[in-house]
């Protein structure tokens, strides 16, 4: 090659916004292009005689198997991450090649690229992602599930008291004279409302239970794992208790109540439509009569709970 075809290979090799490489089977640097400066702080002449344990420092314990595989034939491509000189950190596809001559492995070359780029991209688009999942399960006031998550929520408690046995709870939830807040005190002040009491609801049940809002004022409670119909009671009772403490809003003071319909699988239905029917009718019937009770569907009893 002449020197002419050496200059501009070299140019190229230089200007390429990848470190290009060559190491001995020894590990020693026999070539270095000039990125290896920006990444390791090193002259190309500083570089090359010196061990990949000498360049690499701390990074070298994690690259010594990838070089003795790239030594023993193998294309080793794997990632890291390389602190630069200035602390930075960068994201790195490395590829080592194997060098091999009349099936002698000489050495092998050094491609790394920077990556960080494409993984910021990965993780917000990762981010972006889960986002969207939130957004689409959750409901955007409150943070609680909403009616898509609450339908899965209540098919996968079908299909485990059907394989495991037991029972299960869904209650229908709204507030009393919700209306008259949102007039009073404006959709901020019932916005504020909602939150607060979503917040005290979902403190006031255990971790396998879940508080859903569908919309308004309207919530579903889905009580799990509850082996009699009394267990679901004394959860809806915690709950009543959570919401009774005054709220203040814009200056005012109230003490929030509730009324809500009990429906329990598999007495009250043994599907999700049967058993949100139910909890809903027998939520009718406990606004029908009067504020702050509870109603069980099955047969209808009512549950006043006075504070």
């Amino acid at each position: 090659m002449r020197r002419d075809e050496v200059e501009i290979a070299m140019k190229v090799v230089d200007n390429v916004d990848a470190m290009l490489g060559y190491w001995d089977r020894d590990l020693r640097c026999r070539f270095a292009n000039a990125a290896y400066s920006v990444w390791f702080g090193r002259t190309r002449d500083e570089l090359v005689g010196l061990t990949m344990e000498e360049v690499l420092g701390p990074l070298f314990a994690m690259n010594h198997h990838h070089a003795l595989a790239a030594l023993a034939g193998e294309i080793q491509i794997f990632e890291r991450d390389i602190t630069l000189p200035d602390g930075s950190v960068r994201n790195s596809l490395a590829s080592y090649f194997p060098d091999i001559r009349d099936g002698v492995v000489l050495g092998f070359s050094v491609q790394v690229t920077d990556v960080s780029r494409m993984k910021t991209l990965e993780l917000e688009l990762k981010e972006a992602k889960r986002q969207a999942e939130v957004l689409a399960t959750h409901d955007f006031l409150t943070g609680l599930p909403n009616r898509v998550l609450l339908s899965e929520s209540i098919r996968h408690a079908l299909s485990e008291v059907r394989r495991k046995g037991g029972s299960f709870g869904v209650v229908a939830i709204d507030f009393d004279g919700f209306k008259s807040i949102n007039d009073t005190y404006g959709h901020q002040g019932g916005d504020k409302f909602l939150q607060e009491m979503a917040a005290r609801m979902k403190s006031a049940i255990r971790g396998g239970d879940a508080v859903s809002r569908l919309g308004g004022d309207e919530f579903v409670l889905l009580v799990n794992e509850a082996k009699r119909k009394e267990d679901v009671t004394l959860t809806v009772c915690r709950l009543f208790d959570s919401v009774k403490k005054p709220i203040c809003l814009k200056g005012g003071s109230m003490i929030p109540s509730l009324s809500a319909g009990i429906a329990v699988f598999p007495a009250d239905g043994v599907s999700e439509n049967e058993l949100m029917a139910k909890a809903d009718a027998a939520l009718y019937q406990a606004k029908r009569r009067g504020k702050n009770r509870f109603v069980l569907a099955e047969n209808g009893a009512d549950h006043a709970a006075i504070y």
